[in-house]
C-alpha cells in the first residue's frame, strides 16, 4: 500500500500526550501543507489561530465542555471561517461583499475548512504527530472568538489538538463501506441491517478498550442529534455580521 493511504488508513484520534513539545520547523511544515490546500474561487477564505500557551490551552479545554486533552497537548489550532478577509479584498476590487450574506458562501467556506483540517491532520500524521479533532469548540464560539480577538466576519469552526502519543489507542471500527459507497445512485436498503451490527461491534470495541460508559452507535446518535441543538451558534454568526436574512 503506497505510503498515503498507509497514513489515512491508520488514523487514530489521540487524547493523551507527551509533554515533549512541537519543533517548530515540523509545526511550520505542517501548517505549510495546509496553508497550500484547494480552496473554492481561490477565495482562501480559512485562517488558523495557533496556540502554544498553557493557558490558553486550558480555558479552551474549558470552553469545550472540560476535554483535558486540549490542555495536554502542546499545540492547539483554531480552523477559522474568515470572511473579514475575502471581504477585504472585494472591497479593494471596489465592490461591496456578500459571502457573509449568503448560505452558499457559508456552507462553502465549511467545505473548505473540512478542507484545511484534513490536510492538517495528514500532514501531521506524516510528521509522526497524533491528533484529535475538536468539534466542542462551537459549545461556547464567542468565548473563543472573545479567547483569539477574532475581527468581525470570522468564525471558529474546529479545532486540532497536535502533539506526541502517550499511548496509541486502539482504531475504532467503522460501519461497513456499504453504508459509505453507493454505486450511481443511493441505495439504503441495507441501512438497518448495517447499523444493527455496527452498534454491536462498537459496543465490543468500548469493551476492549475499557470504556464502560460506551454507548451504541444508534444511543449514541440519540444522544447527540435526538434533541434541539441549544448552543447559540446562530446567535454569535450573526454578531459576527453573518446575516443570512439578507441573502439567498
Amino acid at each position: 500500500m503506497p505510503e498515503l493511504l498507509e497514513v489515512l488508513n491508520g488514523h487514530r484520534s489521540v487524547r493523551a500526550y507527551q509533554e515533549r513539545p512541537v519543533p517548530d520547523e515540523v509545526l511550520d511544515a505542517i501548517i505549510h501543507a495546509a496553508w497550500r490546500a484547494p480552496s473554492s474561487f481561490n477565495a482562501q477564505e480559512i485562517s488558523l489561530v495557533v496556540v502554544r500557551d498553557a493557558a490558553r490551552r486550558r480555558r479552551i479545554a474549558d470552553i469545550a465542555g472540560g476535554q483535558p486533552w486540549i490542555a495536554q497537548a502542546p499545540v492547539f489550532i483554531t480552523v477559522v471561517i474568515d470572511a473579514h478577509k475575502t471581504g477585504l479584498g472585494v472591497k479593494r476590487a471596489g465592490r461591496e461583499p456578500h459571502l457573509h450574506r449568503s448560505l452558499e458562501g457559508l456552507v462553502m467556506a465549511a467545505v473548505d475548512a473540512g478542507i484545511v483540517l484534513e490536510a492538517l491532520m495528514v500532514a501531521a500524521h506524516a510528521e509522526g504527530l497524533a491528533i484529535v479533532p475538536i468539534g466542542g469548540i462551537r459549545r461556547d464560539p464567542q468565548a473563543m472568538i472573545d479567547l483569539l480577538a477574532l475581527p468581525e466576519l470570522t468564525f471558529p469552526v474546529a479545532g486540532l489538538c497536535l502533539g506526541y502519543a502517550a499511548k496509541e489507542p486502539e482504531q475504532k471500527p467503522r460501519m461497513d463501506i456499504a453504508a459509505f459507497r453507493h454505486e450511481e445512485r443511493y441505495d439504503g436498503s441495507a441501512l438497518p441491517s448495517i447499523i444493527a451490527a455496527y452498534d454491536t461491534a462498537i459496543v465490543e470495541h468500548w469493551r476492549r478498550v475499557g470504556r464502560a460508559n460506551g454507548l451504541p452507535w444508534s444511543e449514541a446518535m440519540a444522544t447527540y442529534f435526538g434533541a434541539p441543538d441549544r448552543r447559540p451558534l446562530a446567535e454569535v454568526l450573526r454578531r459576527q455580521g453573518f446575516d443570512l436574512t439578507a441573502g439567498e
